[in-house]
């Protein structure tokens, strides 16, 4: 089963000096593919992803928590990055589930592979670019 991206209208943000929509369509999977974020550990994530997202500020517009895996809509500033993103997400919730569900130290060696798949999602239209141009010549 794969994530569902809505089609609703792409919103903006804007700035100091920047106007921006950078969303992107991430997976990451636990070691060895293990099939550990069920039950408390699924409701934690789920938790900590939203925390840690506040705490960072960007946006997970979209989250599916499976057995073995993780899909995530990220809409995030081009100043913080998407590799933050994920850095934060992976770093910060390896370290507090298995602290909290000791468990998970007995079954991996680390909670999250050193790997992730991370894509562009939307496009821009050619009337946003000429709009975008246009309000620049009053600034």
């Amino acid at each position: 089963m794969f994530l569902e991206i809505s089609t609703k209208e792409k919103g903006y943000k804007t700035s100091s000096h920047l106007t921006f929509s950078c969303q992107y369509h991430v997976i990451f999977c636990p070691k060895y593919r293990r099939k550990v974020l069920t039950g408390d550990v699924e409701a934690r994530i789920k938790e900590l992803f939203e925390e840690i997202s506040n705490q960072y500020d960007f946006e997970i517009v979209e989250l599916e928590v499976m057995p073995d895996h993780v899909h995530l809509l990220i809409d995030c500033s081009p100043r913080f990055g998407i590799m933050n993103c994920v850095t934060k997400l992976k770093g910060i919730t390896s370290r507090k589930l298995r602290d909290e569900f000791p468990t998970l130290k007995s079954r991996i060696p680390t909670l999250w592979t050193r790997s992730a798949f991370i894509s562009s999602v939307g496009s821009v239209s050619l009337e946003v670019v000429k709009k975008y141009i246009e309000e620049q010549k009053s600034v």
